[in-house]
Order: C-alpha cells, then sequence, then structure tokens
C-alpha cells in the first residue's frame, strides 16, 4: 500500500519562513488534491470534527501516519509532539509528560495527570504502554486540562487510543512480519468479516519476541529482551441507520526479563555519609556505608548495641562492599548476579451503544478492566565484594556451633548453656554449608515469608534485589446525550461513574545483608529478653497496600452557541466527586518473630510490639485512611472561523485532579499522611490554517498556565511520598505541514516552555540535607541510614564533642568536587537532639533538622519538562511506470534539556538528545504487498528521558531510564 501522510504534530519556526509561491510549478497543481494533507476525523470534543476545525490543541496520528514515521508505542510519541515527553518511572509505572504535567506524583492513590483512554473511555493503571501499537483508527493527544468532557479531570492533557472497527463492507486481512538487529521477531495481523448486512467481527493482535539490550558482563548474557503479545476482537452491529452497537475485548501478555531501571549512577562519596554527591551522574557505585544495611551492619552500631564488634558485616569508616567493583562506563552493560524477570497482563472488555433519537445523539459506554503487574531486578545492578563478609561470617558459624562466651578464665574457653540455639538457626538459613559456601537471601514471597521459613533464593554472590507488583480492577460506564439542531444553540450533558481497586501493591527490596541484620539483631534481643530464638520480622523491606479503593463520579455538560455565522462559544461545566481509602503498612525489622513460627510472622506471639499507625492510639497491625475531595470546573472558548481555512481561538479551562493518601513510613517522618487535590488555571489562544490551496497546513499555540498545590513526589525512608507546591507555565507550539508537490510531505515542529516553581516553597533536598550551608553537619543516622543535619555556628564542634562517648568520629570535609558546602559524620539524630538541648548552649545554640536544612525552590524549573522540542519529517514517493511506489521517509527530533527532579542542579540536568529515524518502503501498483526496511535510533544515542533519585538510606544513586539502542531490520506486509 503507499504509505500516506498525515499530521506529524508540528513546525519548526523555520518552516513560516518557506515562501509558499516557490514550492509549487503552477497554481494548476495547487488546486490538485493531491496537495492536500488528509483530513484526520477526531473526537477531542466528544463528536467527529475535522482536526482543523477543533478549536484546541489536539494531534493526531491515523494508522498510516504511525507506521509512516515509526511510531510503534507511547514513547515513539514524544519524538513528533511539541511539548510532550515520556519517561518511564521507577516502580513499574511511566510518565507521559504534556506541557511541563506528567505523572509527578507516585503511589497508589494518585491520580494521572495525563489521562489515558481508549476509545475515549478512561483506564487505570493501564499497561497500555508497555505494548505496541496495532490495528489503530487512530492516537490522539489533547493537550491542555480536559476536565470538561473526558473521564476523570486530567490537569495535563489526554492521550486517546482509537482502535479499528469491524468493516460491514466487506471481507478484509492484512499480516506483516518484521525481523530486525537483537534478533526480533514482530508479526502483525487483522482479519475482518462481515456477517450478513448488520453485523461485522474483526479480529488482530501482535506478537514481538526479540534478545535483550543490554548485556550482563557476570554471565555474558542479554537481558531487558521482550516477549509479548496481544489479541483484539471488535464487534459492530448496525439493525438500523440510527444505531450502532460496538463490543470489544483485549488481552495483552508479558513474560521476560525486562528491566525496570535500565541503569545506576552516582558521583561516589569516599565519607559514606550520603553514598553519593551532589555534582556528578557518574559510572560509579555509591558507598554502601551510607545504606541502612552499611549502618545497622556496621561493627560501630554492634558495639553500640553491645553486641560484638566482629559480627559487623563492615566498619563505617572502611571500604564500602563495591569497593573493589568496577561499574560498567556503558548504558548498555550492568554487572548483575539477580536476572531480572517481568510479567504483565492486561484485560480489558468495552461496549459503546450510538442512539440516534431525532435530533439528539444518546451515547452510552462502559468498560471493565483488569491489570497486574509483577517485575523483579538486582536493586543495585552490581556484584559485591564477598570477601568483605569473611569475618562476620566466621563469627556467626562459631556462635552457631559453640553459643556465647562467657568469659571465664582458662583453661577451658566456657559458653552459656543453650545459647548455641540462637545462633544455630540463622548460620543454617544464611550459609547452610558454611561460611564459605553459597548466601542464602529471603525471596520477597506475597506471604512474607523469608530465608528463616525456607523460601531463599541462594547463590556464590551476596545478592540484593527488589520487587515491584499490583493487582487492579476497575470499571467505569459513562452516557452522554448530545444535540444536533438546525438553530444556534447546541448542548452536550453526561456523566460518569468509575470504580478502582487494588488488591495488592507491593514494594520489596531484599538482601543478604537485611537478613543477616535482622537475625543477629533479633537473636541478641530475644537473648536478653528471655524469648525463644527470634529474628526481627519482615527480613526484608515491604511498603504494602493491601487494599485500596476509589469511587469517582462526575457530571459535565457543555452549550454550544453560533453568535454569528463564524463566531461560536462554548461554555462547559463540571462537578468531580471522589474517595478514596488505603489500608496499608510498612515493615522491615519490626517485631520479634520466633523460627519455630512457620506461619506468616504477622502471626508472631510478639507482634504486638509492631505499631503500624503511631497516629491512632493502640498498636495497629495495619494503617487505614480515607479522604474524599469534590471540586467544579470548567472552560470557555470563543473560536472565530475568519475564513472556512482560517480559524481563532481563545480559551479559558479550570482543571483539577483529586489528591490522595501518603504511604505509612518506616521510620516515622514528619510527614502528611496526604495530600491535596491540585488545580490549574489555564489560558490559551490558538489559530489553525490551511494555506496555499491545501499545499500548507500551519497551526499556532501561546498558553499560560496557573497551578495550585502540583502534586510532586518525593522519597522518604524508602518510600514516596507526595507533596503540594504551586507552579506557573508558560509556552508556544507551532505545528505545520507542508506539500510543495504531491509527492512530498514535510512535517515540522517547534515548541518552547517554561515550567517553574512559583513563590515560596520550602523543601529538604535529599542530596543536600545541609542546605549548601558551610556551617552544618550531615548526619547519616545509623540506626536507620536516614539523614539529618546540625546547623549552629558550633555544630562542627558539638558533633565531635558528642561522637566520641559512641564509639563514632567527628565530622570530616565532603571531596571538594562533591557540591556539598557542609561536613558530614556518622551518628544518632535522637542522641544529638537530645543533647542539643542539654549542652547546646554551650556550643552557641544547636538544631537538629530531620531530614534537613529546607530551601527555597522558587524559580525550579519542574521535572520533566525540556525547554525546547523541534522535530522535521521528511516523505517522498516515487511513482514507477509499472504503478509501483518507492516511499523513503526521514525524521529528525530535538528534546533539550530538561531536568530529573524539582532541584535541579547539574546532578540533576537531563542533557539534550537527539533521535533520528528513517526508513524506504516499496509498495505493489494494487496496494497489496510491500517490502520495508527501516533503522531507528540512527545515532545509537543512550538519550536519557528521564531519572529517579533513591533516599538517603540506599545512598542516593540515580536510577536513570533511556530510549532504545539503534533498531534496523526488514518488514514484509500482505494484504487481502
Amino acid at each position: 500500500m503507499r504509505v500516506k501522510a498525515t499530521l506529524l504534530a508540528g513546525i519548526c519556526a523555520g518552516a513560516v519562513a518557506v515562501p509558499v509561491h516557490a514550492q509549487s510549478a503552477a497554481d494548476s497543481d495547487l488546486e490538485d488534491p493531491r496537495f492536500n494533507a488528509p483530513t484526520i476525523i477526531v473526537t477531542a470534543q466528544r463528536q467527529n470534527q475535522s482536526l482543523q476545525e477543533v478549536p484546541i490543541a489536539v494531534s493526531a496520528f491515523d494508522a498510516e501516519a504511525l507506521e509512516a514515521q515509526q511510531i510503534e508505542n507511547a514513547s515513539d510519541l514524544q519524538l513528533t509532539l511539541p511539548n510532550v515527553s515520556f519517561t518511564k518511572s521507577n516502580f513499574t509505572g511511566s510518565s507521559f509528560t504534556i506541557r511541563g504535567i506528567g505523572d509527578l506524583c507516585v503511589g497508589v492513590s494518585c491520580d494521572s495527570a495525563t489521562a489515558i483512554h481508549l476509545n475515549s473511555a478512561p483506564l487505570f493503571g493501564t499497561r497500555l504502554f508497555e505494548t505496541e501499537y496495532f490495528d489503530l483508527e487512530r492516537v490522539e493527544v489533547l493537550r491542555g486540562p480536559q476536565g470538561t468532557l473526558f473521564g476523570r479531570n486530567a490537569t495535563s492533557g489526554v492521550v486517546n487510543v482509537v482502535t479499528a472497527k469491524p468493516d460491514l463492507s466487506g471481507f478484509g486481512a492484512a499480516v506483516e512480519g518484521e525481523y530486525g538487529n537483537y534478533n526480533s521477531i514482530k508479526a502483525k495481523g487483522m482479519i475482518n468479516v462481515p456477517i450478513g448486512e448488520a453485523i461485522g467481527v474483526r479480529v488482530a493482535g501482535f506478537y514481538l519476541n526479540r534478545d535483550g539490550y543490554t548485556e550482563n558482563l557476570f554471565d555474558n548474557t542479554d537481558i531487558d529482551g521482550r516477549d509479548m503479545y496481544a489479541v483484539r476482537g471488535s464487534l459492530r452491529f448496525e439493525p438500523g441507520a440510527n444505531t450502532t452497537l460496538d463490543l470489544m475485548g483485549y488481552y495483552f501478555r508479558e513474560d521476560d526479563d525486562r528491566l525496570r531501571i535500565q541503569k545506576q549512577k552516582c558521583q561516589f562519596d569516599p565519607t559514606g555519609v550520603l553514598g553519593c554527591l551532589n555534582n556528578r551522574r557518574d559510572f560509579s557505585k555509591n558507598n554502601t556505608n551510607a545504606n541502612f544495611t552499611g549502618t545497622l551492619g556496621s561493627s560501630e552500631f554492634f558495639a553500640i548495641q553491645g553486641i560484638p564488634a566482629a559480627f559487623g558485616l563492615n566498619s563505617l569508616y572502611g571500604p564500602g562492599s563495591y569497593a573493589n567493583f568496577q561499574e560498567p562506563a556503558d548504558a548498555r552493560q550492568v554487572n548483575t548476579a539477580f536476572s531480572p524477570t517481568y510479567f504483565a497482563d492486561e484485560m480489558i472488555f468495552q461496549a459503546h451503544l450510538d442512539q440516534g433519537i431525532g435530533a439528539f445523539n444518546l451515547s452510552l459506554s462502559g468498560t471493565y478492566q483488569e491489570a497486574s503487574v509483577d517485575s523483579r531486578q538486582d536493586y543495585n545492578l552490581g556484584v559485591t565484594d564477598r570477601s568483605q563478609l569473611a569475618p562476620a561470617l566466621n563469627t556467626l558459624a562459631f556462635f552457631a556451633a559453640n553459643g556465647i562466651p562467657t568469659g571465664l578464665p582458662a583453661p577451658a574457653p566456657a559458653f552459656v548453656p543453650g545459647s548455641a540455639a540462637y545462633f544455630a538457626p540463622i548460620a543454617q538459613a544464611l550459609i547452610p554449608t558454611g561460611p564459605n559456601g553459597q548466601l542464602c537471601t529471603s525471596d520477597n514471597r506475597s506471604d512474607n515469608f523469608g530465608v528463616y521459613e525456607g523460601a531463599a533464593a541462594c547463590s556464590d554472590e551476596s545478592l540484593q534485589f527488589d520487587r515491584s507488583n499490583e493487582e487492579r480492577k476497575a470499571w467505569s460506564v459513562e452516557a452522554i446525550l448530545s444535540s444536533d439542531f438546525d438553530g444556534p444553540f447546541n448542548f452536550l450533558v453526561g456523566g460518569i461513574y468509575a470504580d478502582s481497586s487494588v488488591s495488592e501493591n507491593s514494594y520489596y527490596v531484599n538482601s543478604f545483608a537485611i537478613d543477616y541484620v535482622t537475625g543477629i539483631l533479633g537473636t541478641f534481643n530475644a537473648f536478653a529478653a528471655g524469648a525463644p530464638p527470634s529474628y526481627l520480622a519482615t527480613s526484608f523491606f515491604r511498603n504494602r497496600t493491601l487494599d485500596f479503593q476509589l469511587e469517582s463520579f462526575g457530571i459535565f455538560g457543555e452549550v454550544y452557541f453560533d453568535i454569528s455565522d463564524t463566531l461560536k462559544f462554548t461554555g462547559g461545566l463540571r462537578y468531580n466527586d471522589d474517595s478514596k481509602n488505603i489500608t496499608a503498612r510498612s515493615t522491615l525489622a519490626s517485631f520479634l518473630n520466633p523460627f519455630a513460627n512457620e506461619d506468616d510472622p504477622f502471626t508472631s506471639p510478639f507482634v504486638g510490639g509492631f505499631d503500624a499507625d503511631p497516629g491512632v492510639p493502640g498498636n495497629q497491625l495495619v494503617q487505614f485512611r480515607e479522604v474524599g475531595f469534590d471540586e467544579i470546573t470548567g472552560r470557555a472558548v470563543l473560536d472565530w472561523q475568519v475564513t472556512p481555512d482560517n480559524l481563532i481561538y481563545a480559551s479559558y479551562s479550570r482543571g483539577y485532579k483529586s489528591g490522595g493518601i501518603n504511604p505509612p513510613l518506616q521510620p516515622i517522618f514528619d510527614v502528611s499522611d496526604t495530600f491535596g487535590s491540585e488545580s490549574i488555571d489555564a489560558f490559551e489562544i490558538g489559530t489553525k490554517n490551511t494555506l496555499a490551496n491545501g499545499a500548507l497546513q500551519l497551526n499556532a499555540t501561546a498558553f499560560y498556565y496557573k497551578y495550585s498545590d502540583l502534586q510532586l513526589s518525593r522519597i522518604i525512608a524508602r518510600t514516596s511520598v507526595n507533596d503540594t507546591i504551586d507552579a506557573t507555565i508558560w509556552g508556544v507550539e507551532l505545528e505545520s505541514v507542508i506539500r510543495p508537490a504531491y509527492n512530498w510531505l514535510i512535517n515540522m515542529n517547534f515548541s518552547y516552555l517554561n515550567a517553574e516553581v512559583a513563590g515560596d516553597q520550602f523543601f529538604s533536598n535529599p542530596r543536600d540535607p545541609g542546605g549548601g550551608d558551610p556551617t552544618a553537619v550531615i548526619i547519616k543516622d545509623i540506626t536507620n541510614g536516614a539523614n539529618c543535619a546540625v546547623t549552629g555556628a558550633g555544630a562542627n564542634a558539638f558533633v565531635a564533642a558528642v561522637n566520641p562517648a559512641m564509639g563514632l568520629r567527628g565530622p570530616a570535609a565532603f571531596p571538594s568536587d562533591g557540591g556539598i558546602a557542609s561536613t558530614g559524620a556518622f551518628s544518632i539524630c535522637s542522641v544529638l537532639e537530645a543533647q542539643a538541648g542539654a549542652i547546646g548552649a554551650a556550643f552557641g545554640g544547636i538544631e537538629v533538622l530531620s531530614p534537613g536544612v529546607e530551601v527555597n525552590l522558587r524559580g525550579n524549573k519542574l521535572p520533566q519538562a525540556p525547554e525546547m522540542k523541534a522535530s522535521l519529517g521528511v516523505q517522498y514517493t516515487a511513482e514507477f511506470e509499472s504503478g509501483m511506489t518507492l516511499v523513503p521517509r526521514f525524521d529528525l527530533a530535538f528534546t533539550g534539556e530538561q531536568f530529573g527532579n524539582v532541584f535541579n542542579g547539574r546532578v540533576n540536568r537531563i542533557a539534550p538528545f537527539v533521535q533520528a529515524n528513517a526508513q524506504i518502503q516499496l509498495n505493489s501498483a494494487n496496494d497489496r504487498w510491500f517490502v520495508r526496511g527501516f533503522v531507528q535510533n540512527i545515532f545509537d544515542s543512550n538519550s536519557e528521558t528521564g531519572l529517579y533519585v533513591t533516599d538517603a538510606s540506599s545512598g542516593l544513586f540515580s536510577n536513570i531510564f533511556t530510549l532504545d539502542p539503534r533498531r534496523y531490520g526488514i518488514g514484509v506486509g500482505v494484504t487481502f
């Protein structure tokens, strides 16, 4: 088939300067309909309209444009759309950012700022961004708040994926195969069968299998591969001219070794207080002495607890566990002893009825959705130095065989009777074949069983890995009644009800060091208390949502009034009501659990010592929170059809996104249980133009946003919590399609964005808890791995005076190129706080701040908001006498500088990147077959799209997310 063109949303500024008259041979050619850009019909206002007639900033791609521009998934959309970016995120999710606003809120109770819709129905926790596009009618991207008409209010915009419907006019089928590098095999197919005159059935699907993009140097294997498929069945029933019923069923499944995190970067901190410094993202590992296992497993911490220092896995002042590890200086190389696993599936059923009733149309739709995801990978993407563990493991083996020495004098060593029973279970679980054998680590099972219950992953290496999983169900129903009067007035009114529930959402962190620490600390505590041999449960970190419920309904309507033949007013209102509740808890070494307990650790006789909810009197095994939000939003638009080919519009929109509930933290920090809803006042002016008898399509938009309580995530105590800030955003977008001759197609775009924090907003920067204060001391709390800051003119002298009593050293300077003005030290924040009250006055007044000194974010750039974007696409169709065509196409996209989080700075800067794609396709004379060669990411750049900074107890390393490497291959297709 001939590759047709459609609107590539965009124009670069230079496109305006191209003289149109120089692009044509004669006026008669310009009148040739082959010059015109195809008319794209969209449903941005819940009715079928030409893209150029809609007074909204919307871009659309039909099936042929998706194919021509090699847009295979959601990530590829960012390479062509103005002010749109996309990145994967830390916990199996993603962020689709429009005009500087994306899914910056992280958590089960967060709403999406960019709403993902399938056939105009909202999806919840969808895996749609992971799959490949296949058999679509079009993809629409609406920029700006869409609260009046779409789903549950979306403050940044809507991505609406519209599937191809059955064609009742005749039989059709298509099959396509592709082979590329990385041993990539892809197949797509579709069959369309009419059944009589009123019923049609369409079945489509795709399959993708490829080797991994990333080389694992540990065992010379390739990881981060794909093995996925999807199938979709549709039925259309048209019993009469005014009735259409569409039914659709969809299933997607992935089961492979996908990496959730592409790479980790860190500027190594030799002090160990931070783990990673604050100036660069190097190909290096963090100093693990800063991790909570590095502090709680240290000989210094054990000594403070009265435990023999020989049990320590490390010294706070010695080398970290990655000291002898060489991080590969390549984004596509890792060295890990733990092979990643990734499973996701999704099932969707939809029904949609359109019924014409005279001058009215009634639209009823319903969607049911089930989605799950389960991902595991190496937490640090590295291999630790096992030799550092030898002294501690030998000590454990000795105590397991002999027990606790009594300290009695010679001639014969004496041991406390029965004390070996406290250590033997630890040794049997962790080093079953002795200190030089395999090391066993808790598996991250949903039933909370770990290594001490026999649920173990054993290896010659010391393993550390995490797991992120979720099980979700959702359904929604919507009704819309719209009018089609002959006069100047029309209206639309509708309502939607949605229900979403999560029965399981957990994030785990497992490591051999955690198991060791929970075993040693638990055993000594149990022995001292006269309790049976026990460890501290759970023997892994788990932040778990046991249940989440969302109930939402909205009532909305719009009126359309033709003031004159060319001037139109649109006014809309919406009322939204959202109710949410969560049952959750966070555990790590939280209570004693006897080794003899073979049931769930939460059946331990000592579980009463665990309190999941300090805000409620008594000890609670779970934390329960519920919140409710409601809001009235709306929009007003004036559009002037200056000529049939020129539209000017101005609009005001009020957008809203409901707040939510922060998960419980461990240890407890002063963080609000809930976060509020965000709102936006959006002003926009735009123009859409078709010029030069259809040879040039030129659209331009300017916008100004005022955000209140914009939701942003940060990680504290290994958990993502959400805060709110105010922000101001403005920018411009230029889009064009140019056809200088009927067989040429040029797409160009340009956008500029300024997205900043507005007003005084004070937060502590986890990368620099000292807040740039040269007199402050940054403290690594050795009881939990968190950071605090000691401030005051005498802070250094104060810490130097208090620390020696705990066997700890005084403050030390960070490297001069580390971006840290303060000094740092290991200590215990609560002890320092108590001493500040007792002797702080002697040092000029001392204050201990957790998690650190707050800094003003005023003027900082919002994350994932590239300042500038531009793209260019050029396509030519060569026609042969035989009727065959050859269509080469080249696409180039530039994404400017952006930042990975709101604290900005060099360490959080994401560099500009360029992506280039090309393909050439030979089509048969009758459009029955094609052969295509393609290449994506021609320059093979490791373009970073986002980053995630881990918390202080993990050493503040940066997880980065990248686009795919260079891909190339050939494809063939046949249409019947």
